[in-house]
């Protein structure tokens, strides 16, 4: 399970459990990993350049064999449904398959035969991309001049990440009508304390879009748009890259941090993607 920013490693605390144990007996279980990111939380600061996605998920791959795990199910949204997206497609031999929350479609795509509703998705993504999306132009260009107020004020910190999560979340006026403060705290707290808030911008630098256009994924996938996510992309565009779609799923509510706005859905949507991956993947 890959995180993204400004996520990290916190984002999955009330999740992993019931997926590794589950109430229900019957129900699937997992062998959860969760890595840290380079240059987030407990990773270390990448010392040169190039930690884009890429080598992120070639570097996933490595951590799984050494973990014992050959062949392995992949989940992840933001940064880390990027990463996912590159190790269903770079890595079929030891991907199963893939869920993700964020289904990046290649480019070229019409609006021509889609429906109201996707058009409608097409354009809130635009809009996110054109209108409220400055934190990532600067950290794709000058992530060390933002980086020193994020390692220096814990108020910078805080109001730099908070702002993220009351835009992104499915909430009216503050993101804690879904996720508690304390989640939030451990979030921002972890970027503190290990002094990553500049490291951690950088892979906006490595890896702005830098998805490859070309890149198809083969391996089955299961994905999920939910309705306040700031990318949301339809089906007819992303099937052009994500070859085979056995779950798609748009739930009622949610947005950018499911894990944290709505962890008993997000535990059974993704138990039950993963579980549609496997029985395709048999």
């Amino acid at each position: 399970m890959t995180h993204g920013w400004p996520g990290s490693i916190a984002e999955f605390i009330d999740v992993v459990d019931e997926l590794a144990d589950p109430k229900d007996e019957g129900a699937q279980a997992f062998h959860i990993v969760i890595p840290s990111l380079p240059g987030f939380g407990y990773s270390d600061k990448p010392a040169t350049t190039g930690w884009g996605t890429e080598k992120i998920a070639a570097a996933w791959v490595q951590l799984m064999s050494r973990l014992g795990h050959g062949k392995f199910l992949a989940h992840g949204g933001d940064w880390g449904g990027v990463i996912t997206t590159i190790l269903g497609g770079r890595f079929p031999e030891h991907v199963l398959g893939i869920h993700t929350t964020t289904a990046q479609a290649p480019p070229g795509s019409t609006t021509a035969a889609l429906t109201v509703a996707e058009r409608a998705w097409t354009e809130e993504t635009h809009d996110f991309w054109h209108h409220r999306a400055a934190y990532a132009k600067q950290q794709a260009t000058r992530p060390q001049t933002i980086g020193y107020a994020l390692v220096d004020s814990p108020v910078g910190l805080l109001a730099w990440i908070l702002d993220k999560f009351a835009e992104w979340s499915d909430t009216e006026n503050s993101p804690f009508e879904t996720i508690s403060r304390d989640r939030i705290l451990d979030d921002v707290t972890l970027y503190w304390l290990t002094r990553t808030g500049a490291s951690a911008a950088r892979i906006y630098y490595e890896s702005h879009n830098s998805l490859d256009p070309d890149l198809r994924v083969d391996v089955s996938a299961a994905i999920t748009t939910y309705p306040r996510d700031i990318e949301k992309y339809p089906r007819p565009w992303a099937q052009r890259r994500f070859r085979r779609i056995v779950r798609w799923n748009t739930p009622q509510t949610g947005g950018h941090f499911p894990s944290l706005e709505v962890p008993e859905y997000f535990v059974e949507d993704l138990r039950a993607g993963l579980t549609a991956v496997l029985c395709a993947h048999r």
